[in-house]
């Protein structure tokens, strides 16, 4: 299997980026490119069920600040442990995890997607977006044990 783009999709929790070291073992190998991907949830398709508080505003404020924040530990990340890959994009979206990361793959054309088992606050078995991932995606999906 020719491997030339890596989707490494990444909740920034500490499991999720247990996965960094096979990614870039993976890259190198390969010679391939990562997009390394964080996806930012849409708060404000949440808030509807519960009146229109906080405002639509308060929430794009926050989604800004949560994308800087990613955006900066994103680089962090890439400057640290991926450093030896020369061929990285960032790619920062919001909406529904499983979603924008299979939309992703295709966008990016990716030949493997990398992901851990579980990511923020599951302590066993598959989170639901890796499971999602797993039965959906167009390529193969590769799944780190953090």
């Amino acid at each position: 299997m020719q491997i030339k783009t890596i989707l490494w999709p990444t909740d920034l929790s500490t499991n999720s980026l247990k996965a960094g070291a096979h990614v870039m073992a993976l890259a190198v190998k390969h010679e391939a490119a990562v997009v390394l991907q964080y996806v930012a949830v849409d708060l404000c398709s949440m808030f509807p069920a519960y009146g229109n508080y906080p405002s639509v505003e308060h929430l794009n404020n926050f989604r800004d600040w949560e994308i800087e924040k990613a955006r900066k530990r994103l680089e962090q990340i890439c400057e640290e442990e991926l450093k030896a890959c020369p061929y990285l994009r960032l790619r920062l979206v919001t909406g529904d995890p499983a979603e924008e990361i299979l939309k992703m793959a295709d966008k990016e054309a990716a030949d493997l997607i990398v992901l851990t088992s579980r990511g923020q606050g599951r302590q066993s078995g598959f989170g639901h977006i890796a499971q999602q991932v797993i039965e959906r995606a167009r390529v193969p999906v590769q799944v780190i044990n953090p």
